[in-house]
């Protein structure tokens, strides 16, 4: 399976069956399993982290955040309340039209994103910060190094970047199945190393500085936050 197979087989289970699970997984009803609510806390974690970072730098008001991936805006929306302005982002039509409604019961949130449905690659433009969640795992580590080249030539200042570290436990996980487990998990689950990922950042002219591990029973997120050297 090639990278333009990973992409569409991505934006046709996120406008399908992966939809109504994400969806679930993403928001805040009691109509979901022990694996996902467990991944549900786990993605929020990473969420909260993140918006805990630049809450800590106090200039969230002053600044545009290009939130690649959106999903339904489980980060972007938090953001905009904030006072950022958001573009937001993702593949799926249908994500980012369950994101607009959520949006909309905020005046103020809704005021500050601009959603769009886009791929990663097309995206254009200048922006403070670029954040792109839990987008990697759905693509192998050459295209993952595309992918952070262009969040890099959009960042005037840094990306932040979350994807599932390739150690020994995780693979070990994700050959018996329990990585990700449930039949409506419909795309491939990549690793990266992180000495790759942290590679293609300074390929870029990015440094690395903050640094997470999010980890609960299925979910495993490293978060970076690289700079602009």
């Amino acid at each position: 399976m090639n990278a333009a197979d990973d992409k569409t087989i991505v934006k046709d289970y996120f406008n399908s069956t992966g939809f109504d699970r994400w969806k679930r997984i993403y928001g805040q009803g009691e109509d979901v399993n022990k694996v996902q609510l467990d991944i549900r806390t786990g993605h929020q974690q990473t969420v909260d982290k993140v918006i805990g970072w630049l809450q800590a730098d106090g200039n969230l008001s002053e600044i545009s955040v290009c939130d690649a991936g959106c999903g339904v805006g489980s980060l972007s929306i938090p953001l905009a309340q904030e006072g950022a302005k958001i573009f937001a982002s993702d593949i799926s039509e249908k994500m980012v039209e369950e994101g607009k409604q959520r949006a909309a019961s905020n005046s103020k949130s809704s005021e500050n994103i601009t959603f769009n449905v886009q791929d990663l690659e097309s995206l254009s433009g200048n922006y403070h910060t670029v954040a792109c969640l839990d987008v990697l795992i759905h693509y192998p580590q050459d295209k993952a190094d595309q992918m952070i080249s262009h969040l890099c030539s959009l960042a005037e200042s840094r990306v932040i970047l979350s994807f599932a570290p390739k150690t020994p436990a995780l693979c070990i996980l994700k050959k018996i199945g329990s990585f990700f487990p449930g039949p409506s998990k419909a795309t491939r689950a990549y690793l990266h190393r992180e000495a790759k990922i942290v590679k293609a950042f300074e390929n870029n002219g990015f440094q690395v500085g903050r640094k997470e591990m999010t980890k609960t029973r299925f979910y495993f997120s490293r978060l970076l936050e690289a700079t602009r050297k």
